[in-house]
């Protein structure tokens, strides 16, 4: 199969443009001015294997991580969460040749242990110099997993699967010259990076401002996660313009879903399942007409249940977990032989629709028997008035584990608790019933925006009864329901 074009390629088609590339928060830069600053950057990175890039919403962060790309240079993709001895393990193991960071980040990455950083700036003051184009199996990007259920991992991806992923965009979203993606998340977080590269490969303007500034220039396109589309539906604002709502990350409450809607009453809303690992697998998409469709796979992905795991084979998936053993480096734990690898969710696939029904761990055993956590959440999640909710074990000297949820109601007419469970009773088998349910102010989340269990655990550990179990849910009330 013919390579596809690699993305800074993409990106070049457009560099003779006086329209805006990208806008942050100290203004817009054209494709012309954008393309010579990755020329040039790109000229003072060439030759070098990879670099390490604390990336922010500004145009200097995406300058240095286009110019890597296109120099040949791999991007070690580092994020504002880290602790001291995780960056020191990412930089014994990656080696980079240096460190670039906007100025406000230096204090930061000085305070992890480094001892030079340079600013985006200091890479574009020469000239631009011939470059031999990257070959496709050379290493665009190292990654580094949130680390939620175990220390994070180092994971890598090459030029063409990154290439294979913008093709499976292209595909599904119309975006094009003249229109506006707004990536209003941080660039250190992939998803949000890999939007702002999309809109540049596609001669769109992208804005790395926050959501709420970037909604008042009309964009065509946001890329968001459920945190940020629940902040927009608060907000009260409307935005006509949005055609595309492109989302990952956590599961989305149908009642978000449904406020998002009103404020963006011509968007249609996509919401991605995947893996760093996997990248793009299937899709859900509302349009703004109310059709749905529900775990649709990308084209060219392939999926099979193997004792109830789910592995998938594409073009899209990385190339391993990148690690050091002793003086050598190795990629390990990529796809097999034939091409297939699981990351650990459990699902199933009917007629070509992907049922996804936990991720990874998200199974426990209750008096022998298996309880899979995510059809709790959703069923949770289902109930008018509860915002948010995340299910874990907790163990339990009878039946072994039991299922426990905390969930986030809304403000007026809350649900009371024994319409909880009446709801309940109607979606779940008696094993799923939650043997508590805590009613808290926010679900604990780990800096990169998953749901926290270890923390959650502790919390839902301590829950005694308050008041009657039938009585309104106030904030902070907590209900420990018996087992049905």
């Amino acid at each position: 199969m013919m390579t596809s074009e690699l993305l800074a390629a993409r990106i070049a088609r457009h560099s003779d443009r006086p329209e805006a590339a990208v806008v942050d928060a100290s203004g817009e830069i054209t494709y012309r001015e954008f393309w010579d600053r990755v020329e040039r950057a790109a000229g003072s990175v060439a030759g070098m294997r990879r670099i390490a890039v604390l990336p922010t919403s500004d145009i200097g962060s995406l300058v240095v991580v286009v110019a890597a790309m296109h120099a040949g240079a791999s991007v070690v993709l580092l994020h504002r969460h880290l602790l001291a001895q995780e960056f020191a393990d990412v930089m014994a193991v990656c080696e980079p040749s240096l460190i670039v960071a906007h100025p406000r980040q230096h204090a930061r990455v000085h305070r992890w242990g480094a001892d030079t950083v340079l600013a985006p700036e200091e890479l574009t003051t020469g000239g631009a110099a011939p470059l031999d184009p990257p070959a496709p199996n050379s290493e665009l990007l190292v990654g580094i997993t949130s680390g939620t259920t175990g220390p994070p991992k180092l994971f890598v991806r090459d030029q063409a699967s990154w290439a294979a992923t913008l093709d499976r965009s292209d595909a599904l979203f119309d975006l094009g010259p003249g229109d506006r993606v707004s990536a209003s998340g941080t660039l250190d977080h992939t998803h949000f990076l890999y939007g702002a590269v999309h809109g540049l490969t596609r001669g769109a303007t992208v804005d790395l401002r926050p959501a709420a500034i970037a909604l008042d220039d009309a964009p065509t396109h946001l890329y968001s996660v459920p945190t940020i589309a629940w902040d927009i539906a608060r907000s009260g604002a409307s935005a006509a313009s949005v055609r595309e709502v492109l989302s990952s990350a956590a599961r989305w409450p149908q009642s978000g879903r449904a406020a998002l809607a009103a404020v963006l009453p011509n968007a249609a809303v996509t919401h991605f399942y995947g893996a760093s690992e996997l990248s793009f697998v299937s899709y859900d998409r509302t349009e703004s007409s109310g059709a749905e469709v529900s775990g649709r796979l990308f084209d060219g992905v392939e999926v099979e249940t193997r004792n109830e795991l789910l592995h998938v084979r594409s073009d899209m998936l990385f190339d391993g977990y990148l690690g050091r053993e002793g003086e050598h480096e190795s990629v390990t734990a990529g796809p097999d032989t034939s091409g297939w690898m699981t990351v650990g969710d459990r699902g199933s696939v009917d007629e070509g629709r992907l049922i996804l029904h936990s991720r990874g761990s998200e199974t426990i055993v209750r008096a022998g028997l298996n309880v899979e956590l995510a059809p709790i959440e959703t069923a949770l999640l289902s109930i008018p008035g509860i915002l948010d909710a995340g299910v874990l074990g907790l163990p339990d000297d009878r039946a072994g584990e039991v299922p426990a949820a905390g969930v986030v109601v809304a403000q007026d007419d809350p649900p009371s608790a024994s319409n909880i469970r009446h709801h309940l009773r109607a979606l779940l088998p008696g094993p799923g019933m939650p043997v508590v349910i805590a009613f808290l102010d926010s679900l604990p989340r780990t800096p990169r925006g998953k749901l926290d269990r270890h923390a959650l655990g502790a919390t839902l550990a301590t829950v005694r009864t308050v008041g009657s179990p039938d009585a309104p849910v106030t904030t902070n009330q907590t209900v420990n329901t018996p087992p049905s």
